[in-house]
């Protein structure tokens, strides 16, 4: 009686509170901080070589960093203030959009990141003659914080995959 007790328990606490990590839920907020964190971290190292430019690979991180950072922002403000309100986000076209959303740019994140620390890696193999070692440093740096990103938007799109048959 009571194992059943607790099932039920636990299936309306999961109704309430929604898969841990998917929209509109402390975890997720803190995925989606860590996200903006990790690829802000990313484009900053990225940015801090000036030579950045002359790699495609390390152009196409910029680009996809660009992108995460404001997509990461606005999920975290909204989850925020899911948080806040209590009122998580359980509406099917919206929680569609987002889960699409997190797996395109989790794709180009994992491109992103691999494309980059493939180059630094030729870089380093060069035997320093086209990259000064402070300098991929840095792109090594800004290649694993992409590497971060990813996972944790990775995360964030499995969790939310999870919860969309639900709603």
């Amino acid at each position: 009686m009571r194992a059943v007790q607790s099932a039920e328990n636990f299936q309306n606490k999961m109704a309430i509170e929604g898969v841990p990590g998917s929209l509109g839920t402390s975890v997720g907020f803190s995925l989606r901080i860590g996200q903006t964190l990790f690829s802000s971290a990313s484009l900053l190292f990225m940015s801090l070589g000036v030579e950045f430019y002359s790699y495609s690979a390390f152009c196409y991180l910029v680009t996809t960093m660009g992108l995460v950072i404001p997509w990461s922002c606005t999920l975290a403000v909204l989850d925020g203030y899911s948080v806040v309100v209590k009122c998580p986000v359980h509406q099917p076209g919206i929680l569609f959009i987002i889960a699409a959303g997190d797996w395109v740019l989790s794709v180009l994140t994992l491109a992103a990141a691999c494309s980059t620390a493939s180059v630094v890696d030729l870089l380093f193999q060069t035997s320093g003659s086209f990259c000064t070692p402070k300098c991929c440093g840095r792109y090594q740096l800004s290649a694993a914080m992409a590497f971060l990103t990813w996972f944790l938007s990775l995360a964030s799109a499995l969790l939310n995959l999870w919860l969309l048959p639900s709603s």
